[in-house]
């Protein structure tokens, strides 16, 4: 299915392949030791330019695409982030679509570039476009991931009805209440759909040949083990250091359609997958115990396999309703300390770190304008929008930034104890109030959080193990009233709030 033009560029790249000699994929080994902290963009709208302020993209203005977006990689990488994982670069259905550009995640094809994203008003193919872009990331050391959808558009269906799945009527079948896509025949473990299998090995060699470093497998879950076993295999005789992320929770116990098969997130781990995703994003419904829990959950899951696994910090995604509309300002601050703190992968969407709420005005008004056979701007509430051509996030909230900053940098500094040290559970005896330490060598932090974001929690006691007389306690960040003596600290907190204490000799 890879067309001649492909086909003729991989052979130039084989040839040139000394403009990409100088880097070396090394995520796979960054991701595993806790070391990538990770932004998801839409290059669709990660550097359009909304003239007129209306929030949409209009003819007459600039949309997102690989050449525009370079200019933000310094921004990128000034914040402390050193990976990218971008959501869905192939071209997307347009029929029985959703939205006036289409869903990114209904991919009309397997092995070329969504038209969308590449600027038409230059010289270099689309291919070599998406070449340069992921060359300037790695130029600044940044790692890119790239989205693989679960499903196909209705258009890929009507071209290869062969790799989808048809019920008695031989018509195609929606998986729950995802209208614009259709449910990729994928086979048994016993027989696999060989048809579906090209069809991602083309998307494999199309990310190779991009430079890409990684996969973010959508939902992973309904690909059979075997389906996986092969694709991995295929990727990593090719690319050793190369990742693949599962978007898999242990939350999910069945798929999303009865016709489609279920791996679960820990038999995705075992046939090669590097991490997944955990249920980080419940943190919004959950008590200090179940926060807790799930962090030992997730330390004691990923220590049970022979080769090294990790977890993405999945707080805020694409798929998650922005934490300033769950919680409040104190919701996204928390969570990036919590992403600086914990021994996981930090990971947050475009617009976070400047508290994006994500409302579009014009949220499924009609348009006059569609270029797919919806004509509304269709999104969901309070999340980034994959189906329009839409404003660069920018949430503008200078003190979420500022924080979000800090929070990296203290990481940044303070590595080898976040990715290395003990995890300590210290128990505040109060189903609002969390508390734990970092401890590695003489260096020990302590972290306290406040999961009502209505209520103040006062008078909280904690136990920290070998405080002594001779020690002092710095408040890195939070409201300083600190009190301690030899075996207890004592502080109030605001809802809502995190502090983030050191504890250091003399």
């Amino acid at each position: 299915m890879i067309n001649k033009i492909i086909l003729s560029l991989i052979i130039f790249s084989f040839i040139n392949s000394n403009a990409f000699a100088a880097y070396q994929n090394n995520l796979r080994t960054t991701f595993l030791n806790n070391k990538t902290n990770i932004c998801c963009i839409n290059i669709r709208n990660f550097n359009s330019k909304d003239i007129n302020n209306n929030g949409l993209i209009d003819e007459n203005e600039e949309k997102g695409n690989f050449l525009n977006a370079i200019k933000r990689l310094d921004e990128i990488k000034n914040l402390g982030i050193n990976t990218l994982h971008i959501l869905p670069i192939t071209p997307v259905g347009k029929l029985k679509a959703l939205g006036t550009a289409g869903s990114l995640y209904a991919m009309a094809d397997f092995w070329s570039i969504n038209p969308q994203i590449v600027d038409t008003n230059s010289d270099l193919t689309d291919i070599e476009q998406a070449q340069l872009f992921i060359k300037e990331c790695h130029k600044r050391n940044i790692n890119v991931i790239i989205d693989l959808p679960s499903c196909g558009a209705y258009d890929l269906f009507l071209n290869h009805p062969e790799l989808f799945l048809k019920d008695n009527k031989q018509l195609s079948i929606v998986p729950t209440d995802w209208t614009d896509v259709r449910l990729f025949n994928t086979g048994s473990n016993n027989k696999l759909n060989q048809d579906l299998i090209k069809a991602h090995k083309d998307f494999i060699d199309l990310v190779l040949l991009i430079g890409a470093d990684g996969i973010r497998a959508d939902v992973a879950t309904i690909k059979p083990y075997n389906f996986w076993a092969e694709i991995i295999k295929y990727t990593r005789a090719q690319q050793p250091e190369f990742l693949f992320l599962a978007e898999a929770s242990d939350s999910w116990r069945e798929p999303p359609s009865k016709f489609a098969p279920f791996t679960p997130y820990d038999k995705l781990l075992q046939v090669g997958f590097d991490g997944y995703y955990g249920s980080f994003f419940n943190l919004k419904d959950w008590t200090s115990d179940d926060f807790i829990n799930h962090i030992k959950f997730n330390l004691k899951l990923l220590n049970s396999y022979k080769d090294k696994k990790s977890v993405i910090l999945s707080f805020s995604t694409h798929d998650e309703i922005s934490p300033i509309l769950l919680h409040g300002e104190n919701f996204s601050i928390m969570i990036s300390w919590l992403n600086a703190t914990l021994p996981f992968n930090p990971y947050c969407i475009d617009g976070f770190f400047n508290g994006d709420d994500y409302l579009y005005p014009w949220a499924n008004s009609i348009s006059e304008n569609s270029k797919t056979d919806d004509n509304s701007y269709f999104v969901h509430r309070g999340k980034i929008d994959i189906f329009n051509f839409s404003k660069k996030p920018d949430g503008k909230n200078s003190k979420i930034l500022n924080i979000y900053k800090k929070a990296n940098i203290f990481r940044n500094n303070n590595i080898e104890l976040i990715t290395k040290g003990d995890f300590v559970h210290i128990n505040t005896k109060n189903d609002k109030v969390f508390a734990f330490s970092r401890n590695l060598n003489d260096k020990t932090i302590i972290v306290i959080g406040n999961l009502d974001f209505n209520q103040p929690q006062n008078k909280i006691k904690l136990k920290v193990n070998n405080l002594k007389k001779d020690m002092t306690i710095e408040t890195i960040f939070g409201n300083d009233n600190i009190k301690n003596n030899r075996k207890y600290i004592y502080t109030d907190m605001q809802a809502g709030e995190i502090k983030i204490l050191k504890i250091m000799k003399g």
